[in-house]
């Protein structure tokens, strides 16, 4: 995956130490928790490069073959900072977060672009993908302006350039069982907070089956 152009950083500011994640709860999963087909390819193909290195995949590795397909539920970031002091800048972003949250985020920090309402409830999702250095995926509910429940599906996924953690890329999709839905604002719509469906870590099954890798628990036969 082409990395973007990097935007000037902004000045930081003391923030939330990854102690705060551990205020939420995420429960253990694996790949098979992703609802969405086309996340799942994606995080298959980080799933690939995890268990051909046995450690985080650098950014520049990733190169789904339908990569352009995605662009408009894609954001990548930027991990600024070490120890207590991390932010995350939006080095891109595609259409439907900008849509969904009405206006552009590409070149801020995560945490301002949020606001504070929202910030309490999504930074701590990144924060836990740092520290557990395992991809992320959430489900919350949502009102569209017209009071339509739409599920927002969110995976991250971590990339290491160097020490830790030092890219997350976001895959972001929206459904609603009522059909269709109006993303415009969707998440500043009204003055209900998003609602947590599910928080999880996708820890289990990461291994995907390579050629001439024995993975455990496998039965090995002589003859």
């Amino acid at each position: 995956m082409k990395n973007f152009a990097q935007k000037p950083m902004i000045a930081a500011r003391t923030f939330l130490s990854p102690l705060r994640a551990s205020v939420m709860e995420f429960e253990s999963a694996s790949p098979a928790i992703v609802k969405s087909i086309k996340q799942r390819d994606l995080l298959n193909v980080w799933l690939r490069l995890y268990a051909r290195q046995e450690r985080l995949p650098r950014f520049d590795e990733y190169q789904p073959e339908r990569i352009a397909e995605e662009a408009d539920d894609l954001v990548s970031y930027t991990i600024v900072g070490t120890g207590d002091v991390l932010r995350f800048r939006i080095d891109s972003e595609g259409t439907r977060m900008s849509h969904a949250y009405g206006t552009t985020g590409q070149g801020r920090y995560l945490d301002d672009y949020l606001g504070a309402k929202l910030e309490q409830i999504v930074i701590p999702v990144y924060l836990e993908c740092v520290r557990q250095r395992l991809p992320m995926y959430t489900i919350s509910k949502v009102k569209d302006l017209y009071g339509r429940t739409v599920d927002y599906e969110r995976l991250l996924m971590p990339f290491s350039d160097g020490a830790g953690v030092t890219h997350i890329l976001a895959s972001l999709k929206t459904i609603s069982e009522d059909g269709g839905f109006e993303i415009k604002n969707l998440m500043r719509a009204n003055d209900v907070p998003p609602t947590s469906v599910l928080r999880s870590v996708i820890k289990r099954d990461l291994f995907h089956k390579l050629p001439g890798r024995i993975m455990p628990g496998d039965t090995i036969e002589f003859v």
